[in-house]
């Protein structure tokens, strides 16, 4: 029997967004106890977990945060035109939360179970036409993956990650995919939710 996976204790950000594994993620922060959460982040060299909000909203009381979400770890601090915080953050593991708690400040905390990157698996023929689907949407709504090399292309788990960032779906459906664990059952869900966004 596998031994149970050791829970993380991670502040956690409850947005009206999903955050995919590799993905890059601009917040402005002003609230007192994210501003707290970024000075803790900095201070540890530590993330943060960044859930979708099943229930409530991003500012005031705590929101409800969906059971599967991804660490951010901060890549970059500025200033923004209104005089916020502004923080850059990199997707990495995605986790498990088996427990929340709120602090006095309102930051909600979670117990959390880390989940291992996916293996790196090639992406089958029956789905290249999502490889080329992917490099016209980086042309005109991805241009930080322009650099990108072609073996990411090739890899099932990258290809869907980044066709669920790109494409215009509804959070459940990105909560969806995030959720999967099998990077090629991401990919067929992909193929089968592309033709509403055909035209006609």
């Amino acid at each position: 029997m596998d031994a149970p996976t050791p829970l993380v204790d991670l502040p956690l950000f409850p947005l009206a967004t999903v955050l995919y594994p590799g993905a890059p993620l601009q917040l402005r922060i002003f609230e007192p106890r994210y501003l707290d959460m970024v000075r803790e982040c900095a201070r540890t060299g530590g993330g943060f977990g960044v859930c979708l909000i099943m229930d409530g909203y991003e500012v005031g009381e705590p929101a409800l945060p969906a059971a599967v979400g991804t660490v951010a770890t901060i890549t970059d601090f500025h200033t923004t035109a209104e005089g916020l915080l502004g923080i850059v953050a990199h997707g990495g593991a995605r986790f498990r939360v088996e427990r929340t708690r709120s602090g006095g400040d309102g930051l909600l905390r979670g117990d959390v179970a880390l989940w291992p990157d996916e293996p790196r698996v090639q992406v089958p023929v029956e789905f290249a036409l999502l490889q080329v689907i992917l490099e016209r949407l980086v042309e005109t709504l991805g241009p930080h993956w322009r650099d990108a090399p072609q073996t990411d292309y090739d890899d099932a788990s990258w290809l869907g990650f980044r066709l669920a960032e790109l494409l215009p779906l509804a959070n459940p459906e990105r909560q969806q995919l995030l959720e999967l664990t099998d990077p090629v059952e991401r990919l067929a869900e992909l193929r089968d939710i592309l033709p509403r966004f055909q035209k006609p």
